[in-house]
C-alpha cells in the first residue's frame, strides 16, 4: 500500500493544472525544468499543495518529461546570452533526468558562455544507482544541495526520503565527490529553520567535506 504521505501527494499532483514550461527565468538566471520526479516528500514543500495561491507556481507540473530537442528548443527561445547563468532546477530532481540534463549540459557549454548550475537534494547516485560525479566534470560548474540539517534523524524526518536512513549518507558522499570535480559545491539550510547550535555544526561539516555552506534567507509564501 501507498504510504499515506506518497498518496497524499498524488492525489495534489492530480488536481494540480500542467504545462510545458521547460524554462523559466528568475533574476537573472535561466531555470531549467526538467522533471516532476523527486525521490523525496519535504514537510515544507509546495508540491504538496493544492491551493489556488500557487497559481504561478503550478505551471511548473509538466505534461511530460521533456526530450532533449524540446529543452534545446526551449533554450533558443529563451535567450540563453541574455542571462548570467543556467540553472538545473524545477518542481522535481534534475537528477532524476540525468540522461538529458548532461546532454543538455553539453550543448550549453558548447554553444553559450554561462556558468552551468544544479540545484539538487544531493541523492543522485542513489537515483542512478552509480557514482555520477564524475560525469558532471566540464559540465557543471556549481552543485547546490539541500542540507536542510546536520542531523540524520532531523533530515530523515523533514526530508522524507524514500531513501530512508541511507539518504543523508549518501548526500554527504555526493557533496564530497562531487566537489572533487566541480569548481564549487555548496551545502545550504534555510534561516530560521533550525538552530544556531545546528548552523554551526553544517558549517563545520561542510569544512570537512572541503565544500561551502550557505544559510539561505527565509522567503515565505504569500497568498497575495
Amino acid at each position: 500500500m501507498m504510504p499515506f504521505e506518497e498518496k497524499t501527494l498524488c492525489d495534489n499532483i492530480v488536481r494540480m493544472k500542467k504545462s510545458m514550461t521547460v524554462v523559466y527565468p528568475v533574476g537573472s538566471g535561466l531555470y531549467v525544468n526538467l522533471t516532476n520526479k523527486c525521490p523525496c516528500n519535504c514537510t515544507f514543500c509546495i508540491r504538496q499543495s493544492a491551493k489556488n495561491e500557487f497559481d504561478h507556481i503550478e505551471t511548473l507540473w509538466l505534461e511530460h518529461e521533456p526530450s532533449f530537442e524540446e529543452v534545446v528548443q526551449a533554450l533558443e527561445k529563451a535567450g540563453v546570452p541574455s542571462y548570467k547563468e543556467v540553472v538545473f532546477c524545477g518542481y522535481g530532481e534534475p537528477t532524476e533526468a540525468l540522461d538529458v540534463l548532461l546532454k543538455t549540459a553539453d550543448f550549453i557549454k558548447s554553444n553559450y558562455d554561462v556558468p552551468v548550475r544544479i540545484n539538487t537534494n544531493g541523492l543522485g547516485n542513489l537515483i542512478n544507482g552509480r557514482d555520477i560525479t564524475p560525469l558532471l566534470k566540464g559540465r557543471i560548474d556549481v552543485v547546490s544541495i539541500s542540507l536542510n540539517s546536520s542531523s540524520s534523524e532531523i533530515y530523515e524526518k523533514t526530508v522524507r526520503p524514500a531513501f530512508r536512513e541511507k539518504a543523508f549518507p549518501a548526500l554527504l558522499d555526493f557533496a564530497k565527490k562531487a566537489a572533487a570535480v566541480v569548481p564549487k559545491v555548496v551545502l545550504s539550510t534555510v534561516q530560521t529553520t533550525i538552530t544556531p547550535e545546528d548552523e554551526e555544526e553544517c558549517r563545520r561539516l561542510c569544512r570537512s567535506l572541503g565544500v561551502t555552506y550557505r544559510i539561505r534567507e527565509y522567503e515565505p509564501l504569500t497568498t497575495s
